[in-house]
């Protein structure tokens, strides 16, 4: 495969990643309601885009990085309202 259709490949993969994860962070910023989003599930999303953040770089490919590191922030950023809203905010 050339690496033209490889790079292609791997930016589209980029935009429809943080196309999945915005909306959804921009609405819970916005809202602030976190009931019916499962904490693991955004605890394991927000690891796995750590840790595949950690392997773009030592493999040196940039859209998987950078994808990875804005799902990171956009995970991050919705477990800690969900975080706030189930053990901080009832008591």
């Amino acid at each position: 495969m050339s690496d033209t259709i490889v790079e292609i490949i791997g930016y589209t993969a980029t935009l429809t990643l943080l196309l999945g994860y915005l909306p959804q962070t921009f609405h819970t910023i916005k809202t602030r309601k976190t009931d019916d989003i499962a904490l693991g599930t955004f605890l394991f999303m927000g690891l796995g885009s750590v840790l595949f953040s950690i392997y773009g770089i030592i493999i040196h490919n940039w859209p998987m990085t950078i994808a990875n590191g804005v799902t990171t922030v956009c995970s991050a950023i919705i477990f800690g309202i969900k975080m706030y809203n189930d053990h901080f905010k009832k008591k």
